[in-house]
């Protein structure tokens, strides 16, 4: 009857979740829902949206509707209607792709403004989480997520591309430093060469 109320164990019935990780999700969940909803907002859209905008702008240039596609987690038909609706919104054209076949898209410069406006509500959202840690904490804290950040990785299994809303520049992405980057390069292999 304690499970009923509220009890140890109410949710998984085993209670054999430890404090750290029930806190952790508890804290996923607040994060993703203030980021979701601060970056859809400066997106004037939704969060694919922003995610979208985001991604053009940090680092895929003039891709394929079929790679925006894969780095957003969207099937053919939903990518064809959110970059509908981010033509739509001027926010996006498509142009010709690398071969004859394809079409790229890319952002206007309506689209690089409201880019620029969700990596800043992205950035404000982290920011207010992270207020109440002395540096030497966010030092700690940055080790710990990395090896967390690791180990999730390497379990990833297709879906959406982990970093369509990363500041690349933050993370030290170019210098090595980015934790996702690095467990994917050790899983899959180096990324390829142009």
């Amino acid at each position: 009857m304690a499970d009923r109320q509220g009890g140890a164990g109410a949710l998984s019935g085993t209670g054999a979740l430890s404090r750290e990780g029930n806190v952790l999700g508890a804290l996923a969940l607040l994060l993703a829902d203030q980021l979701s909803a601060a970056v859809a907002t400066a997106a004037g859209g939704s969060g694919s949206a922003a995610a979208a905008l985001a991604a053009l702008h940090g680092f895929l240039d003039r891709p394929t509707l079929d790679k925006l596609r894969q780095v957003l987690g969207l099937t053919p038909s939903g990518a064809v209607r959110l970059v509908d609706r981010l033509a739509e919104a001027g926010l996006v054209t498509r142009g010709p792709g690398a071969d004859l076949r394809s079409r790229a898209v890319i952002l206007t410069p309506a689209g690089r403004r409201a880019a620029v406006r969700v990596a800043s509500a992205r950035g404000a959202v982290l920011d207010r989480a992270l207020a109440d840690l002395t540096a030497n904490q966010r030092r700690t804290l940055e080790g710990l997520l990395g090896k967390v950040m690791a180990g999730m990785v390497r379990e990833k299994d297709g879906g959406a591309w982990i970093c369509r809303l990363c500041d690349l520049d933050a993370c030290g992405r170019a210098d090595g430093h980015c934790p996702s980057a690095n467990a994917a390069a050790a899983k899959y292999g180096p990324p390829a060469t142009r």
